[in-house]
């Protein structure tokens, strides 16, 4: 549950707590929050047990650690009747960039040639990316009639 938590932010908040509390107090309050940490505990568990009764036999294996969206993604990635390994190790990630990024260095070379294009329509309908785009001359942002 803190997995997380490290050594010296545990002695921060021992620290914390001794001051906030005062040593005379700190037992009671640690006896209280256990005490309330078991009582959610039986609650939850109660509550997951009488769920489990509801839903019946069929939801035997039933695990509400399922309901987490990557545990689920997993549990459904390890069983494979879907042929799910198959189609990622089909799909090849690398190989597929690498033919995009040759097409588009291959795009960069023919525009940037010697006899450079002046307009879309020269070049066979590839446009220079790297210019900026001509600007109309008015500079008035167009008439909206439902803001004013």
């Amino acid at each position: 549950m803190f997995n997380d938590i490290g050594p010296l932010e545990v002695v921060t908040l021992v620290v914390l707590a001794v001051l906030v509390f005062g040593p005379e107090k700190l037992p009671k309050v640690i006896q209280d929050a256990m005490r309330t940490i078991r009582k959610i505990r039986e609650f939850s568990e109660s509550a997951k047990q009488d769920i489990r009764q509801e839903l019946g036999p069929e939801f035997k294996d039933f695990e509400f650690e399922d309901l987490n969206p990557k545990t689920f993604i997993r549990k459904q990635l390890d069983n494979d009747e879907l042929g799910i390994k198959e189609i990622r190790n089909g799909f090849d990630l690398k190989k597929e960039m690498a033919e995009v990024t040759d097409a588009v260095h291959s795009r960069d070379t023919e525009s940037s040639s010697p006899s450079s294009p002046s307009s879309p329509s020269s070049s066979g309908g590839t446009v220079d990316m790297t210019k900026k785009p001509e600007k109309p001359d008015d500079d008035r942002p167009p008439f909206d009639a439902d803001a004013t």
